[in-house]
């Protein structure tokens, strides 16, 4: 990512939040046949008792033949996840500024996938389904036809990947004047052609979160 130093995330439980917020993710894979890209959903894992509890742990899960075309476990691979994001209008800024901007979310993160035996990636598929279906009225679980789900699991391929090293940026008006901040929030919020209320929330959170720790 461009270098914004300013902008720059660099608490693990906010790119952990931002995991959290928004699964669906990139995968980029540098490999002997060129860059390859698939989009999956990623889910984080508690780092096992020996790690550092700070661990960034990623699991999911590729349909094959991806994890061929990846030639995953073999590399480095980049995971690229995306938060809330929406242009911001110069009409939301005083009359002397005019240059529009795009306000974003954005974590990159590098690790080499671990493949997963079929057991486990049974039970992270499972997982993966609990997670989403936990605030549903009724959940459906894979247990619900053990049998034809693990032959369905049988064309995918579970991956683990431990962050080795992450690049993440909140850019969200932090250079900007309060009442301006103020502004932009509210454009975001009104019901105009670039509305975003998702991202006018991480704005207010941000900001407010910049406001008690300047208040101290």
């Amino acid at each position: 990512m461009r270098h914004t130093p300013h902008f720059l995330m660099t608490d693990v439980a906010e790119v952990k939040r931002l995991v959290d917020d928004n699964p669906w993710a990139t995968i980029v894979s540098h490999t002997d046949a060129g860059l390859v890209a698939s989009h999956y959903p990623f889910v984080l894992e508690a780092p096992g008792p020996d790690e550092d509890p700070d661990q960034l742990v990623l699991v999911s899960h590729v349909g094959r033949p991806d994890e061929q075309a990846h030639e995953l476990g073999q590399h480095e691979v980049l995971v690229v996840v995306q938060g809330p994001h929406g242009y911001v209008s110069p009409a939301w800024y005083p009359a002397a500024q005019f240059v529009p901007t795009w306000n974003h979310v954005t974590a990159h993160l590098w690790g080499t996938p671990e493949i997963l035996s079929d057991e486990e990636n049974f039970r992270v598929l499972g997982e993966l389904v609990d997670h989403f279906e936990r605030v549903m009225p009724d959940p459906v679980s894979l247990q619900v036809d053990e049998d034809t789900a693990r032959r369905m699991a049988k064309g995918t391929v579970g991956i683990r990947i431990r962050v080795t090293r992450f690049d993440a940026r909140a850019k969200l008006s932090q250079n900007k004047a309060p009442e301006v901040v103020d502004d932009v929030i509210a454009g975001l919020r009104g019901d105009g052609p670039y509305a975003s209320p998702a991202l006018a929330a991480e704005m207010e959170r941000v900001h407010q979160t910049t406001e008690g720790r300047e208040a101290r």
